[in-house]
């Protein structure tokens, strides 16, 4: 019992690292979102604004739940560094591609993540990496359906208005 009670964490050292390097993901996400939503706040697109300031949110409630899983399991989480998110955007479009680009990247990231959590048989963190898993599917599900509204409506005009009118009605309904 004694050589149990030393065993502070129930994490493999290689999945506690990769789960800290996806807080830093997470939080990164959020603050990048939150710019984003400061930017369109600037722009007057006050739908889009609020769009991002949630998804800004729920960015840091998935690095809340990685972190908090860390140390539910024994490890160590790592409040992480955020540098480098920019302030300025080149369009409206462009805001929204990369949207797409880094919850894409995120995606890549838990499949690594399950990937390493199989390899070493840590089924249990394999088995809450599904639920953010599932969420990305959403995550690009939506930014995908509201670049396909600058396709359709164009941005000439009174199109980025409309756009940012219409995106509030973008949902996953999961089927």
């Amino acid at each position: 019992m004694k050589d149990l009670l030393k065993l502070k964490s129930s994490l493999a050292e290689e999945i506690e690292n990769i789960l800290n390097a996806q807080v830093k993901v997470e939080a990164h996400s959020s603050a990048l979102y939150l710019a984003m939503s400061s930017w369109c706040d600037d722009q007057g697109l006050d739908n889009s604004a609020t769009f991002f300031a949630k998804q800004a949110n729920e960015e840091r409630e998935h690095m809340l739940k990685l972190f908090n899983y860390i140390n539910n399991r024994g490890g160590r989480a790592i409040s992480p560094e955020i540098t480098n998110i920019p302030t300025d955007f080149e369009s409206f479009r462009g805001v929204f591609e990369q949207t797409l680009e880094q919850e894409m990247f995120v995606t890549e990231q838990f499949n690594n993540i399950a990937d390493r959590c199989m390899k070493a048989k840590d089924y249990v963190t394999f088995n809450f990496v599904q639920w953010f898993l599932e969420e990305q599917v959403e995550e690009e599900y939506v930014a995908r359906r509201i670049l396909e509204l600058f396709d359709v409506i164009g941005e000439d005009g009174t199109g980025r208005w409309e756009i940012d009118k219409h995106l509030v009605k973008v949902a996953f309904d999961g089927e």
